[in-house]
């Protein structure tokens, strides 16, 4: 800013009070037509190469640039609809260098060569159209506009975003979009092809910084990670380019965004061609990548693929016929025009100079000056009640001022010939719309950029990029993707773009690419193997199909079985003596309880209900008093009988066949009440266990309340030892079938497996402490079965003579052994045994 001050300065000295005059020699315009209106405009015909002597080569693009302007002005001097009985003007300076263009600028708004005098100081051009860099247009825009506000200024290819502060240039418009969208849209372009790791290179000037710096924000905003980022510029010295070749070299990113002209673009490409670097995608601005010179240089087929956006084709009607019909004779004061003709070989024109089949940029150059036009034609017409003097005249067409231009331009709406809407906003700059090319080689060995896709900025942001099917290979990241099932975890130190993909924990699932967090499944869920989708856990109870619950279901009905075998044994030899002196009906009430203790064992395999879970422990609970309140009838009994101090007392008759049955009836009925209060304050019921396995859902039966369930055991168990405690005290007696003896093993066994049952079924996991429950209850019933009736089978069905020695013994004896049989008759039983 300080120097461009300094700059107008040395341009602009003051000499007396009359006169100003500018430091240094203007060219004369190449280009040149009186008119009632003059528009002005700067071009680089030439390109400089700064080597011992100073050569210079033709830009055709320039020159092409230029012809359209007075093409367009010809034009509109022919339309009786536009600018009526006034005739448009132009000079077009060529001049390269920032210095020689801004005193173009300046002549043309002095309209002198050399002084500047107090008449002449007000004859200014109506606009400026130019320059196509960004750096020199920055320049004048800040002279003509902020310093000296005296011009307006339209650019058809400055594309620097910083022109869109409307503080800084308030008289400068472009028909060219800002690189802001420019910057976005390639940002939006490397996220659509998955590259988030990306170099980024600008030229050294502000066209460079200002496009860089939009493109690295907005891929930021995208997820795209810059690897590096440098700039340099076609003048600098070799060992600052030779440092970015190393530093692409050394590089993992294989996308390199290049924000810089054509000058610069080639001559990386040289170096990149002579260091052997290919495999690189490379994503360009649209100052270069739709430029035909790009063949020119020795490396580009480097450059083949690449990807940019740039203006949309256009057409400009009747363009063509005329450049093919340039003469020399047209333009009989331009030098450059005297030149160009002696580079036509065989009087055939330049190809780049009259190929009009895309004229992206040349569009621009034409709207320019036709938005000049349509706003000196409002301005004279005095249109939109925008007038231009106080007492509400219109416009003298001889007197008009360029800040009475300007505010016409900023209301500029039309639409040219070819359809084509033209128009400014608030900070001057045209709508933004581009074409995708894709740098390919031509039949003719040349190369040109093929449209494949779009972008409008005008659209929503989810429709404001489309783009072909098309393939391209290379891939840029400095991690892969993590794909679902994993999740991405940072690499310390390293852009964020840098990670590593680590599998989601069980229980966690990402289901889309480059997750950052694992979401943890619902309770009931469970991750799949690839971590991926969540599925229903798989639910786990002791069922009939498996091995466990066949292997239990088996003993049980064994035991069933046995228990009927037992039963009929006894039924068929009722009247024996070891039948009759064991309380048969007590014996056969016995074994009707084993048989209910077997089956249910029954209830706890399967899929648990409201009803099974109901059904298991009362059954169980009711069942097992039955069984250990027979158990404990004939305890007593047995020492009842046997602690008579007589033979034939009536002792017995305290505890006789109706008393016995009275305390089994009792015994039972106080656990039926005890589970008649568990069932209706708060019944077992069934539960799904998700804290004890993480994968798998336990199904089982809660007991609702532990006191009824514990009720129910503690009440079995004071059963069992009162049972023992007794079968212990007439183990002695002199039973003649053992019978204390018998009980007191069972019951001993029957109290061993429950009391080992505790903390086995607080230690088994799962479905296995249902496996535990049905394993004590057939092992107790096992063991009362065999212990206190396997013994009588045995005696009744394979020791004969130790039945027939029953009948030797007194008859006293016997009768202190049973005094059920005391009205037996001992000859009538010998006389069934001979």
């Amino acid at each position: 800013m300080v120097l461009l001050r300094l700059l107008l300065f040395i341009l602009l000295l003051e000499k007396g009070n009359s006169a100003c005059q500018l430091q240094g020699l203007a060219q004369p315009p190449e280009l040149t037509q009186d008119g009632d209106l003059v528009i002005g405009g700067i071009f680089s015909f030439r390109t400089v190469f700064v080597t011992f002597i100073n050569n210079y080569s033709f830009n055709f693009r320039e020159f092409q640039f230029a012809q359209t302007m007075i093409f367009a002005i010809n034009e509109i001097n022919k339309n009786p609809h536009m600018l009526s009985n006034i005739k448009l003007g132009y000079k077009i300076y060529d001049n390269c260098g920032t210095m020689d263009i801004l005193r173009a600028a300046l002549t043309l708004l002095s309209g002198l060569n050399r002084e500047l005098g107090e008449d002449s100081c007000t004859e200014t051009v109506q606009a400026i159209l130019g320059h196509s860099g960004s750096s020199p247009t920055i320049a004048i825009a800040q002279v003509v506009g902020r310093y000296l506000y005296i011009s307006m200024q339209i650019s058809h290819f400055a594309t620097c975003a910083c022109l869109s502060n409307r503080k800084e240039y308030p008289t400068f418009f472009r028909t060219i979009p800002s690189d802001y969208y420019q910057s976005r849209a390639l940002a939006k372009l490397v996220k659509h092809f998955g590259w988030s790791w990306v170099g980024a290179l600008a030229v050294d000037n502000e066209y460079g910084f200002s496009g860089i710096a939009a493109f690295i924000q907005a891929a930021n905003e995208y997820g795209v990670c810059i690897e590096y980022s440098e700039a340099f510029s076609s003048s600098d010295p070799p060992n600052r380019l030779q440092r970015i070749i190393e530093i692409i070299k050394q590089s993992t990113s294989k996308v390199i965004m290049a924000f810089m002209s054509h000058r610069e673009i080639k001559l990386l490409a040289t170096e990149l061609y002579k260091h052997n670097i290919t495999g690189l995608q490379w994503i360009g601005s649209d100052a270069w990548i739709t430029d035909h010179s790009l063949t020119d240089s020795e490396g580009h087929k480097i450059l083949v693929g690449s990807l940019g956006f740039t203006s949309p084709k256009a057409k400009i009607s009747g363009l063509e016929k005329y450049l093919k019909q340039l003469y020399p004779s047209q333009f009989p004061d331009s030098q450059f025009v005297r030149e160009f003709w002696e580079e036509v070989f065989d009087c055939s024109l330049n190809r780049t100079f009259t190929d009009v089949s895309e004229l992206r940029f040349t569009d621009n150059v034409y709207k320019s000056v036709y938005a000049v036009a349509h706003a000196l034609d409002m301005l004279i017409k005095c249109d939109n009640n925008q007038l231009s003097f106080s007492n509400g005249s219109c416009t003298d067409p001889k007197n008009i001022k360029p800040w009475q231009v300007l505010q016409y331009l900023n209301t500029v709406n039309f639409t040219t010939k070819e359809g084509e809407r033209v128009y400014f906003n608030k900070n001057g700059d045209t709508p933004a719309r581009y074409e995708l090319v894709n740098l390919q080689f031509t039949i003719r060995g040349t190369m040109e950029g093929r449209t494949i896709g779009i972008f409008d900025a005008s659209l929503p942001e989810r429709n404001q990029f489309i783009m072909n099917n098309i393939r391209v290979v290379p891939v840029s990241v400095c991690s892969e993707m993590c794909l679902p099932g994993t999740h991405k975890v940072l690499q310390k130190g390293k852009p964020v773009c840098c990670y590593d993909c680590i599998p989601c924990p069980e229980g966690e699932i990402s289901n889309v690419t480059d997750s950052i967090h694992c979401a943890k499944c619902p309770p009931e869920y469970w991750s799949n193997k690839q971590r991926d989708a969540c599925i229903p856990k798989e639910v786990e109870f002791l069922a009939y199909d498996e091995i466990l619950g066949l292997v239990l279901v088996l003993f049980s009905l064994l035991g069933v079985f046995l228990t009927m075998v037992t039963t009929l044994v006894f039924y068929c030899h009722r009247e024996t003596p070891v039948v009759r002196a064991n309380n048969s009906e007590l014996s056969f009430l016995l074994l009707f309880s084993l048989t209910l203790c077997f089956l249910c064992s029954l209830t706890f395999i399967g899929r648990p209900t409201k009803l099974s879970c109901m059904l298991r422990h009362t059954a169980f609970g009711i069942t097992f008093v039955l069984c250990i309140s027979c158990v404990l009838g004939k305890t007593i009994v047995v020492l009842m009988a046997f602690r008579a101090t007589l033979p034939g007392t009536n002792v017995m008759k305290w505890f006789g066949p109706l008393q016995q049955r009275l305390s089994v009836l009792v015994f039972t009925f106080i656990q039926v009440l005890i589970c008649i209060v568990w069932l209706t304050i708060n019944p077992p019921f069934p539960f799904r266990n998700l804290l004890l396995y993480k994968d798998i859902i336990i199904l089982e039966c809660d007991t609702g309340t532990a006191i009824g369930f514990c009720a129910v055991l503690g009440y079995i168990g004071l059963l069992a030892i009162s049972c023992f405690a007794i079968a212990f005290l007439s183990r002695k007696l002199p039973d003649n079938f053992n019978e204390a003896k018998f009980i007191t093993f069972s019951m001993l066994i029957f109290c061993a497996v429950w009391i080992t049952f505790i903390p086995a079924y607080i230690s088994s996991p799962g479905k296995f402490t249902v496996a535990v429950e049905i394993f004590a209850i057939l092992a107790s019933s096992f063991g009362l079965l065999f212990c206190i009736f396997m013994p009588k089978c045995y005696i009744i069905l394979f020791s004969k003579e130790e039945l027939k020695m029953l009948y030797k013994i007194k008859l006293i004896d016997f009768n202190i052994a049973s005094p059920v049989l005391i009205q037996l008759h001992i000859e009538k039983e010998w006389e069934k045994y001979p």
